[in-house]
């Protein structure tokens, strides 16, 4: 019976593993339903800041403000601000956001671009520490749930260095969230604000106090730094849509392989209990004979 003996062991583990992807399964269910909650209540206050400043923007204003730069020749410094998972167990995940950062470096170098890269998560940080790619900053510490603080911890020198003219571009590669199945690795440039286009229909009638340059000098940043805010939710909850996903499969996996690791214990079973009655009856006409 060695070979039912080593089956049984094969089916204990299996059935020890499906129990922890079943388990984590559910934890990054409801991770994933609170990061969605945020990335929808997101949403709103983003579309309120565009909706102001297309309203607002003018080619005249657009002079005075640096963050409305826009670039007249190829950019000679860049900055990339790359989103990954602190953790793995998430499918493809991490690796297709390195794989968009990369493809972003390697476009804006071949045009000429030095790119300096900050990784913002484990995953990101450890695969260019490994490649040799020097990292400008990194970021470990941003949990499941961040802050326009965090957003505003990140961009802020970003801003100043954009404003100052040490930078002529900021990029920001993540995870968009589109819904629980649909997370692509998305490169968006922050940095020069790209005026946004005013919808359509009537504009809104602001009463505008003290003056429309006053209130773009608060709203720009505050837009760029909501960007990158929006980034990081959704790159959490994408993260967590992908683990909940890599964990189901793994869950359904484990079913699949005890199903058949139990039919051929059972065969196996079978096949020794007919050994064992046809010895018997073997034995017992030996007797007779």
């Amino acid at each position: 019976m060695a070979k039912g003996k080593e089956l049984k062991g094969r089916i204990k583990s299996v059935e020890n593993t499906r129990k922890i992807t079943r388990t984590m399964e559910m934890v990054a269910t409801s991770k994933m339903k609170r990061a969605q909650d945020r990335v929808v209540a997101a949403r709103p206050y983003a579309t309120a800041l565009r909706d102001v400043i297309s309203s607002l923007y003018s080619a005249e204003l657009a002079d005075r403000f640096p963050l409305l730069r826009q670039p007249t020749e190829r950019a000679k410094r860049a900055a990339v601000v790359l989103l990954t998972g602190n953790r793995g167990l998430a499918g493809a995940f991490n690796s297709n956001l390195i794989k968009e950062a990369r493809a972003l470096i390697a476009q804006l170098e071949s045009e000429g671009t030095e790119v300096a890269l900050h990784a913002i998560g484990k995953k990101g940080l450890g695969y260019f520490r490994y490649v040799g790619r020097p990292v400008a900053s990194s970021r470990t510490d941003i949990g499941d749930r961040p802050t326009s603080e965090n957003a505003a911890e990140l961009v802020d020198g970003l801003m100043a260095d954009f404003a100052a003219g040490q930078l002529d571009a900021v990029y920001v590669v993540y995870a968009r969230f589109v819904s629980a199945l649909s997370t692509p690795p998305t490169s968006d440039r922050v940095l020069p604000v790209t005026p946004p286009e005013r919808g359509k229909g009537p504009s809104p009638d602001y009463l505008l106090y003290p003056s429309a340059a006053t209130i773009l000098e608060k709203l720009l940043p505050a837009y760029v730094r909501n960007s990158v805010y929006r980034a990081l939710v959704e790159t959490i909850a994408g993260f967590y849509s992908a683990q909940r996903t890599a964990m189901k499969s793994a869950t359904d996996n484990a079913g699949e392989m005890l199903n058949i690791l139990r039919r051929t214990y059972n065969r196996a079973r079978q096949a020794q209990i007919t050994n064992e009655i046809a010895e018997i009856v073997g034995g017992a006409a030996a007797l007779e004979g």
